[in-house]
């Protein structure tokens, strides 16, 4: 159980991180940081909290062996093992939040750190858990929840419990297993220092003079500048040092592989993507279906690429024109006309829902702004169950930052009503339900942009956002999900894959997705190296479920914009049921099957929609 609530203790909004200034910004004041104290109002608290956690590991251990003695036993162990959970995520969420504040803070580090080591004690101490339940039996334990009803709480955490009986070990083995997850995180470990800290950036001078350093922030920063020898030159820079560090990230890579395809094997999966989707209970033709539907719909990709180069007036489209706007604009939003739109545009989802986002923007549960040593990118986390979702922005006072604030609030409001309507146990949703909840959000938010924009220059500035972020959230990781089934299914047989291996197979992926054979766009051999760059690979698996969830979330939105009957209710019960359901099954009982064609027939059609909007304006001018 330690396992899936720290998979979902933050839910990533992004792929890449959004730019970082060196220095905050001027509005960075109080009211725009998050509230920690919410969680734990001074150090002394959260130590007392630690403590009491640790005395819960000594208790527990007292089930082990005993846990299906008795009814009361049976009660009392499951309980115990979901204070622990519960007392845990909060712990975790607050050490966590303290050191992406400031990264280069030891307190805060110090902080995660005892936050890891207590994990993995919990862990250790509850890995009984799964086989003394299969052991007790099915007719047993059902037997128990149908005595007393104050354990139908547990229902579907059981469910799935017993349908992994031929994965699960005996005790001994769950143990040892719970034993080596210190041991295990060493890849993802070292890809973070690198990436992150220890990583000899270079510099480079831009056609004004001025003379940058290429970090991950600045090369998203530059990348989308108005000048293209200057985008050119930082995409030069930045890939080439990754490229010096090919074979180190692929070492480490490689191990994270081979961890996978170890845990599959020792799990009795026939290979690491079974497993992986397993956890969920997730058909395999979700996953297989969408990189078919992706592959055979490229020809809607191209048409953007060469949207493009019409739009931004080149000749040619390379790998590094991927990132300025279409159209140049000014427009500014700050975070409260931000949060104004955002609440405008999710009207659609009624007043209760309006009220509760309404006053939640107004209590602090945001970090707003960059800042030196702050985490980078945007995420949302809802683990602490009894105090509210916290949420991580880098806001650049721009359009693409008010589309990521309806993206985590999406975020933030599944977490808000699961809770309020779901247990603890029950509300934790998984990934595959998460990105529906923000990407549907996205489309109410472009959806209104478009009904108040002002001139033409506008509306094309919004949709083609929309169209990045297509491309970015679905396309881009549809990619990046037939790269993962790739190197994950060499390893599980017992191949080998070096970094410059690994360089070729995303090379081949990335050339095919952006159509360089075609002229679509030149893809330089040189940004294959890409691979190494994207943190989701370390979480395998994971990044399917951004391109599946803004399928199923545009589906739910057109049919809740077109006031179709019941679309509101349906879509907002998916929200409200959080973890209380097989996520795979809730999405299709809504009236949305990702195993099927038709979803993704939506995003491809939609994606063709906006172009068609584009064009029609773009007539008109000529």
């Amino acid at each position: 159980m330690h396992k899936y609530i720290i998979r979902s203790l933050f839910t990533v909004a992004l792929t890449f991180p959004l730019a970082l200034p060196q220095f905050a910004l001027a509005a960075d004041t109080e009211e725009y940081r998050w509230n920690l104290q919410d969680l734990y109002a001074n150090g002394a608290a959260f130590d007392k909290d630690v403590l009491m956690l640790q005395t819960q590991l000594t208790e527990i251990a007292g089930c082990n062996t005993h846990l299906g003695d008795s009814l009361n036993s049976f009660k009392t162990c499951m309980d115990l093992n979901t204070d622990l959970l519960k007392r845990y995520a909060r712990i975790a969420s607050y050490a966590s939040q303290s050191h992406h504040q400031d990264t280069g803070a030891t307190a805060g580090l110090e902080l995660k750190q005892r936050a890891d080591v207590l994990g993995s004690q919990f862990e250790q101490a509850t890995s009984f858990v799964r086989p003394e339940i299969l052991a007790m039996g099915e007719k047993k334990v059902r037997a128990y929840l149908a005595k007393d009803k104050s354990l139908l709480i547990y229902s579907h955490t059981i469910d799935n419990l017993l349908r992994s009986a031929s994965h699960t070990l005996d005790k001994k083995g769950e143990e040892l297993i719970a034993t080596f997850g210190m041991a295990t995180n060493t890849a993802s470990a070292v890809y973070s220092t690198l990436s992150n800290s220890e990583m000899p950036w270079p510099k480079v001078t831009l056609s004004t003079g001025q003379e940058i350093v290429i970090d991950q922030s600045a090369y998203t920063k530059y990348r989308s500048s108005n000048n293209r020898q200057d985008r050119k030159l930082v995409f030069d820079a930045f890939w080439g040092k990754w490229k010096e560090f090919e074979r180190s990230y692929g070492v480490t890579f490689y191990e994270m592989l081979k961890k996978d395809a170890a845990y599959a094997k020792v799990r009795n999966y026939p290979d690491s993507l079974t497993q992986a989707l397993d956890g969920n209970k997730l058909p395999r033709e979700v996953y297989d279906t969408l990189i078919s539907q992706t592959q055979a719909n490229l020809p809607t990709l191209h048409r953007y690429f060469r949207l493009r180069a019409k739009m931004l007036g080149l000749p040619d489209l390379g790998y590094h024109d991927m990132y300025p706007s279409l159209v140049n604009s000014d427009l500014k939003f700050p975070i409260k006309e931000g949060n104004q739109l955002m609440l405008a545009s999710v009207k659609p989802l009624g007043d209760d829902y309006v009220k509760a986002m309404t006053k939640a923007t107004t209590e602090r549960w945001i970090d707003v702004y960059p800042r030196s040593k702050k985490r980078s990118g945007a995420y949302m986390n809802g683990a602490a169950y009894d105090v509210h979702p916290y949420l991580l922005l880098n806001y650049n006072d721009d359009y693409a930052s008010v589309s990521t604030l309806a993206h985590e609030w999406g975020h933030a409001m599944h977490s808000y009503l699961a809770n309020q309507a779901q247990p603890f146990i029950s509300a934790d949703y998984p990934i595959f339900t998460a990105e529906i909840a923000s990407t549907t959000n996205e489309v109410f938010l472009l959806d209104h942009m478009l009904k108040v924009a002002k001139s033409d220059d506008e509306r094309l500035l919004y949709l083609g956002s929309a169209l990045e972020n297509i491309r970015g959230t679905f396309f881009r990781q549809a990619m990046f999900a037939d790269f993962e089934r790739i190197v994950h299914a060499k390893v599980d047989k017992g191949e080998s894959v070096t970094g410059a291996a690994l360089t070729k197979i995303y090379g081949d992926i990335l050339k095919r997705y952006h159509g360089d054979k075609d002229g679509a766009m030149k893809i330089d051999d040189l940004y294959a190296t890409e691979w190494a760059y994207i943190p989701h690979f370390y979480n395998s698996f994971y990044v399917f479920q951004y391109a599946t969830s803004i399928a199923a979330g545009s589906m739910f939105a057109d049919d809740i914009l077109k006031g179709k009957s019941g679309a509101k209710n349906k879509y907002l019960n998916i929200l409200k049921a959080g973890g209380s359901a097989y996520p795979y099954e809730l999405v299709k009982a809504a009236g949305v099957d990702l195993a099927s064609p038709a979803p993704y027939q939506a995003v491809f059609a939609r994606m063709n929609k906006i172009m068609d909007y584009i064009e029609a304006i773009q007539a008109k001018r000529q």
